[in-house]
């Protein structure tokens, strides 16, 4: 397996990332997860408030459980950036898919999607949580130390370069390269 990506890259990239699209994006990969250390890469997925991803480990064996015991709908869904996608998880063949329900080239930025805004994922809609994604040991066994030291940097927090989670509101479905962003405004 080839290096990982180094401080001075991943900070080199910045720009680069802050300059994704701020309204609308395809969803260039959508994958679910059925269990520990798999990945299903669909072409369609379902969204159900009560079940996240259908499909998806979420609700039989999620990371967080709210006060009761039972699955934080705000994890239901996670979207990661295309753009840190590429040059961190991308970088050699061997290295794993993180597991993210949507990647996308849309900004995550806590300015653009601040915590409650309100997303379109196809025919679904999508509640972004105020959950802060902050790369667990899994990320930085795959992606190594740097990555996390850059996305918990406190100077790069606001950018989410790790992705956001997700609330499903509205059931619907969403297609790969099918539209992910936020909710056109009607005048009238």
């Amino acid at each position: 397996m080839s290096e990982f990506a180094s401080r001075t890259d991943l900070d080199a990239l910045l720009p680069w990332i802050a300059a994704a699209p701020k309204d609308r994006s395809a969803a260039e990969i959508i994958c679910y997860r059925p269990d520990f250390r798999q990945r299903v890469f669909a072409d369609r997925i379902e969204f159900c408030p009560e079940r996240g991803v259908v499909g998806d480990r979420w609700r039989d064996k999620p990371w967080l459980r709210d006060a009761q015991g039972n699955p934080d709908p705000r994890i239901q869904v996670c979207i990661l950036g295309a753009r840190v996608y590429r040059q961190v998880c991308c970088r050699d063949p061997e290295m794993p898919h993180p597991g993210d329900t949507i990647i996308a080239d849309l900004d995550l930025s806590e300015e653009n999607l601040p915590a409650g805004s309100l997303l379109q994922a196809g025919s679904a809609q999508l509640r972004v949580s105020d959950l802060f994604n902050d790369g667990c040991v899994k990320w930085r066994s795959r992606y190594g130390a740097d990555s996390v030291q850059w996305i918990n940097d406190p100077r790069n927090r606001a950018l989410r370069l790790r992705g956001i989670l997700c609330e499903v509101v509205a059931p619907g479905t969403l297609e790969r390269n099918g539209p992910l962003g936020k909710p056109e405004r009607r005048s009238g």
